[in-house]
């Protein structure tokens, strides 16, 4: 609640939707002042710039920011994201193929962690629109 506020306070204050740039330095400060009580969360923040070029970031639980240009995890099975991750991106992949490496990453990761549970969704974010699969373990 406390978010979409602040989002909204920018769009009226700007005159302009939020960056996901922005949007990420919002929430790193937000998690920053619960610093010593914080959220236990490490949000992954995912969207196309003004260029239409791929943007994600993420954080830990009190708001130190990581850019990146290829991928990102975070969550219980971080460690088990990474290798499955690392073996199967590739640059420039299209919408089909980066789905099923997501698919894959996803589903060999929770099947190794009990605490992340019994699926995932995926979400493929393009200049035509948000793609999103359901995926079950």
């Amino acid at each position: 609640e406390n978010l979409r506020f602040r989002v909204n306070m920018y769009k009226y204050k700007e005159e302009r939707d939020i960056a996901p740039e922005t949007f990420m330095n919002m929430v790193c400060s937000m998690q920053y002042a619960k610093r010593f009580g914080p959220w236990f969360a490490e949000p992954i923040v995912a969207g196309l710039d003004k260029d239409d070029k791929p943007y994600i970031s993420g954080s830990d639980v009190v708001g130190a920011p990581v850019e990146t240009s290829d991928f990102i995890v975070g969550g219980t099975c971080t460690d088990n994201l990474y290798g499955t991750c690392e073996s199967l991106y590739k640059k420039d992949m299209d919408k089909d193929e980066l789905f099923e490496v997501l698919a894959q990453s996803l589903l060999a990761a929770v099947d190794r962690d009990a605490l992340s549970g019994w699926g995932g969704v995926v979400h493929i974010i393009t200049k035509e629109g948000v793609s999103t699969k359901t995926l079950k373990a």
